[in-house]
């Protein structure tokens, strides 16, 4: 059994309990499901970074036909940035209590709305994403062909709003997570044994402890005039303790 099978549990018997228990609404009402679809958008989100978004073609002095390919990586950085994000807001929904998922759901949406925006501005004007890949590849900025766009940023441009649909579908789901477990919760500092217990009369307190206390210190000690005498005549006095 996996560690989200665990949530649920936990998620089912936090919400069941008690005379009003949370109602949750959508196909996110489970904490796995939440997070499994955060996941996963934030990772297609940066596969889709990864290929060639715009491509032309460049003359130099020593080739007539220079092939230019800038991925989306360069073409918008951004979208990796925000893809990784996501994926981290995902995983952080796994373990995150009640006031953190909130932080969370926000934060993947923002991230969702950069990828999105990012992708949206080279669509835009790839001119710019092409020129900087021709410096870049040789050397010079002066294209010799149009510029093409691929259709990875429009996959881009979709997962970023779906990113942001599924952290509404989130929000609704979330009053029926409940809590997480214990073992991501601080554990509360035990008390000393006898601590708790008010009232209680301290060991230095307890009727006679005071008097045999005087008697063993007074047992233990050697009266200085004897002290003095047994060292005039060689005797170690400590030795009969």
């Amino acid at each position: 059994m996996d560690g989200t099978d665990d949530i649920d549990d936990i998620d089912e018997a936090a919400g069941t309990a008690g005379p009003h228990p949370a109602r949750g609404r959508g196909p996110l009402r489970a904490r796995s499901r939440a997070v499994w679809a955060v996941v996963a958008v934030g990772g297609l989100t940066l596969a889709t970074a990864s290929p060639t978004w715009v491509s032309t073609t460049v003359s130099t002095a020593l080739e007539p036909t220079v092939d230019i390919t800038v991925p989306g990586t360069t073409a918008a950085p951004a979208v990796a940035a925000a893809a990784l994000v996501v994926v981290a807001g995902g995983v952080a929904l796994a373990i995150a209590g009640r006031a953190a998922r909130w932080v969370a759901l926000v934060v993947v949406a923002l991230a969702g709305a950069l990828a999105a925006a990012s992708a949206l501005t080279v669509l835009a004007d790839p001119l710019p994403a092409a020129t900087t890949g021709a410096s870049d590849t040789a050397g010079v900025t002066d294209l010799t062909s149009p510029v093409a766009v691929a259709v990875w940023p429009w996959l881009t441009v979709v997962l970023g709003a779906l990113a942001v649909v599924v952290v509404v579908l989130a929000a609704a789901g979330a009053p029926a997570w409940g809590a997480t477990s214990g073992r991501h919760e601080r554990a509360p500092a035990t008390p000393r044994a006898g601590a708790a217990e008010t009232g209680a009369r301290p060991a230095a307190t307890a009727p006679g402890a005071t008097g045999a206390a005087q008697d063993a210190d007074e047992a233990g000690q050697h009266d200085p005039h004897d002290a003095w005498d047994a060292l005039s005549r060689g005797t170690d006095p400590s030795a009969d303790r």
